[in-house]
Formats: C-alpha cells, structure tokens, sequence
C-alpha cells in the first residue's frame, strides 16, 4: 500500500434516510450526485445506495452516503463537504449541520 500524506484537512458530512437509526424507506431517486462530485476537492462516497435497472442511483440504507472534502484548514473542508451534500437530494434526507462546529479555528 502506498499512503501519501497531503497538508490541510479533510471533513465528511453523512446523508442519512429519514427514519434512521430507526426504520427507514428504501428506493428513493438519488440525485445531484454529479453536481456534487464535479465540486472541487470533493468524493461522494456511497454506502446505502444502489443502482436501478434503469440507471438511477436509489436509497438502500440508513446512511446513504458520505460527501468528503479537502481543504488547507478544516474551515475550507467543512465548506467544500457542505456544499457538497447541498448538491444532492432524495425524499427525507437529513444530515447533521454540525459538524465541525466545536472546533477552534486559529
């Protein structure tokens, strides 16, 4: 394995289904997802997702996905991950508007 280290900061914002931890629908259209990936420092990592017949990206979990985002501090990268997860939408997505938020930024 070759790991590379890099300068900065990274941060991830998770979307969840609404209903978790709880119980939560399945097979609700993903989109915004190119949107998301074509920002910047920006991954959309997938987790509770899975590929229609037709294509489509749908929901098939709780935590649906991950958005992660780089940046020189972590200030940038919480920027970047936000915009990222604004990008994408499906029916009942929520995630956490807190992250990050108790860090000190110097």
């Amino acid at each position: 394995v070759d790991v590379r280290w890099h300068d900065g900061a990274a941060a991830t914002v998770v979307a969840a289904s609404e209903g978790y931890p709880g119980s939560y629908p399945k097979n609700r259209e993903i989109t915004g997802l190119a949107d998301a990936e074509a920002l910047r420092d920006v991954a959309v990592f997938h987790a509770g997702t899975k590929l229609a017949d037709d294509g489509r990206v749908l929901t098939n979990g709780g935590r649906v996905l991950a958005v992660t985002a780089t940046g020189d501090d972590l200030a940038g990268a919480l920027v970047r991950a936000y915009n990222g997860v604004e990008q994408i939408r499906f029916q009942g997505m929520h995630y956490r508007r807190d992250i990050g938020a108790k860090a000190r930024f110097s």
